[in-house]
């Protein structure tokens, strides 16, 4: 054999392994799917950084594609414009965030430091909520078990008012809007930087929105 023939022989038989690879299944047809199904997420996650740090306006396209080692091209392909992602972050990340915590109705108080810890050791979901708030673009509440997370919560806070741990006076939506806005007081703070805090400074933080929420929710003398 001729030793001009042998690149054609091996390209030939490359050839047909690629190709029985893909019939099969095999880890290079998979590996290849798998960054193509993967590469929605890893744009997501690269937009999500983006958004957090310069909001809807100030965000570059060409920069989140850098970020995400994908082109604009794909970028656009996958989301069609950078307010349609602005869009599909904002929907997961107050799907996510909303959905993390649930009141329960033997720890009511307890639901303002589960909030607390949420915004401090993710403060990038809690800004894409607040530029989404800015932006004017409705957060759908995230819908468990077929009902929204306001009823699941309100549910609960209705249970505990029942078991005479939280005062009946309380109208259960209204005392949860109180409770959160104890939970992300630090976080809502002008010049506080949520992912700044350090063990010690986190556990007093959440103790003093516990214990503020207890004395709010605690049932009353007549």
């Amino acid at each position: 054999m001729t030793s001009t023939r042998l690149p054609v022989l091996r390209r030939l038989a490359f050839v047909r392994l690629t190709q029985g690879s893909k019939r099969t299944g095999s880890f290079g047809y998979d590996l290849a799917v798998r960054k193509k199904a993967e590469l929605r997420d890893v744009i997501l996650d690269a937009a999500r950084t983006e958004f957090a740090r310069y909001g809807l306006a100030g965000a570059r396209v060409d920069r989140i594609a850098r970020s995400a080692h994908a082109s604009k091209e794909r970028l656009y392909a996958h989301f069609g414009d950078k307010d349609a992602l602005f869009r599909q972050v904002v929907a997961a990340d107050s799907a996510k965030f909303f959905s993390s915590v649930a009141v329960r109705p033997d720890a009511v108080a307890e639901f303002a430091g589960d909030l607390y810890d949420l915004a401090t050791n993710h403060p990038e979901s809690f800004r894409m909520i607040t530029w989404a708030r800015l932006e004017g673009i409705p957060l759908e509440e995230p819908q468990l078990d077929g009902r929204s997370v306001r009823e699941r919560d309100t549910a609960a806070i209705v249970t505990a008012q029942a078991a005479g741990r939280v005062d009946p006076r309380w109208d259960p939506w209204e005392l949860l809007i109180l409770m959160f806005g104890i939970g992300m007081a630090r976080a809502s703070w002008p010049q506080a930087d949520p992912g700044d805090v350090d063990a010690p400074a986190h556990a007093h933080g959440r103790a003093a929105a516990v214990e503020a929420a207890a004395r709010i929710l605690a049932p009353r003398p007549d």
